[in-house]
């Protein structure tokens, strides 16, 4: 007989969350007990398979003695902690971040929940003013500034950067969350190929020494599209449809299957629209996967329509 060893079970401890008594597993964060009790919380930078950077600050909540409002997707819940999560304090300060980032990004693309949070918070970014000309950044020199323009509001505006066939980056609408140098680094690829350069509004994801794509460490496994938020990483096929007008996430299926081109099994969710696949996800839960891929099972795909 093998015998099996398991993980002892985690003690629970008890929270109080807007006055109702939660009860949740320690060492958990404040963000998975709250959804574990029904509680949904707005998240940009949080994913469940990646480690947890508190860049974007649009989850924090509210902890009794605690001077300052606390980002629940890292905070590690404690014995008899006092959470809230929607008083004026909270919902100023998820007001305010989701303003500022919509006043300097396009976050035309964010999912249906983003949507819905800052409409229930009534996000207004046009208070700051009308974005600033595209080429005012541009001829901007990295680390100098002039006084800000108190009429208009700065963004990161820049082309979209088309490289090869398999994505784009359009950093008009990243938000710096940190998630694709996460997926690039240790939570996945171990490839460090991209990290933040430079700092304050001047800060940006590149790739070592601001090198092309194929000239760094980039093995093109195409996780960073896997985790990006805000459609700042996205599929060449994605991309062009979108440019057409011919991108319809309604008329698209997903079907689950299996990569044929080892031995590992990860999962492929293959989204297809007018009969032909348009990306390759892979589902965050998957044992093997954990929703990451390599190059082969996020973009070896097109050889199926060879002969259509």
């Amino acid at each position: 007989m093998i015998e099996q060893h398991l993980d002892p079970p985690q003690p629970l401890v008890d929270l109080t969350v807007d006055g109702e008594v939660v009860r949740t597993s320690a060492g958990s964060t404040i963000l998975h007990a709250l959804r574990r009790a029904g509680l949904p919380q707005p998240t940009l930078c949080q994913l469940d398979n990646l480690t947890p950077v508190n860049t974007c600050r649009v989850c924090v909540v509210e902890v009794a003695g605690s001077r300052t409002l606390v980002p629940a997707c890292s905070r590690v819940v404690e014995p008899g902690m006092e959470i809230t999560t929607d008083n004026e304090r909270v919902r100023h300060s998820r007001r305010l971040v989701f303003e500022l980032l919509a006043s300097s990004v396009d976050l035309s693309l964010v999912d249906v929940s983003t949507v819905a949070w800052m409409d229930r918070y009534g996000v207004d970014p046009s208070r700051f003013g009308p974005a600033t000309s595209p080429l005012a950044r541009s001829a901007a020199r990295p680390g100098h500034h002039g006084p800000p323009d108190p009429s208009a509001a700065a963004t990161v505006a820049q082309p979209v950067k088309v490289q090869d066939e398999l994505y784009i980056r359009d950093y008009a609408k990243c938000i710096l969350c940190y998630k694709c140098v996460e997926a690039c680094g240790e939570d996945a690829q171990n490839s460090f190929a991209i990290q933040v350069a430079g700092r304050g509004f001047d800060a940006t994801i590149s790739t070592e020494f601001d090198v092309e794509l194929p000239e760094s460490a980039c093995v093109y496994c195409g996780n960073c599209i896997g985790v990006c938020p805000t459609g700042a990483l996205m599929f060449k096929t994605e991309f062009d449809l979108r440019a057409s007008g011919e991108w319809d996430e309604g008329a698209q299926t997903v079907t689950t299957t299996i990569c044929p081109y080892c031995g590992v099994g990860c999962n492929l969710e293959l989204h297809v629209q007018d009969n032909r696949i348009v990306k390759v996800t892979s589902p965050l839960d998957h044992s093997v996967t954990d929703g990451h891929l390599c190059i082969k099972g996020r973009f070896g795909w097109q050889h199926v329509h060879s002969g259509t």
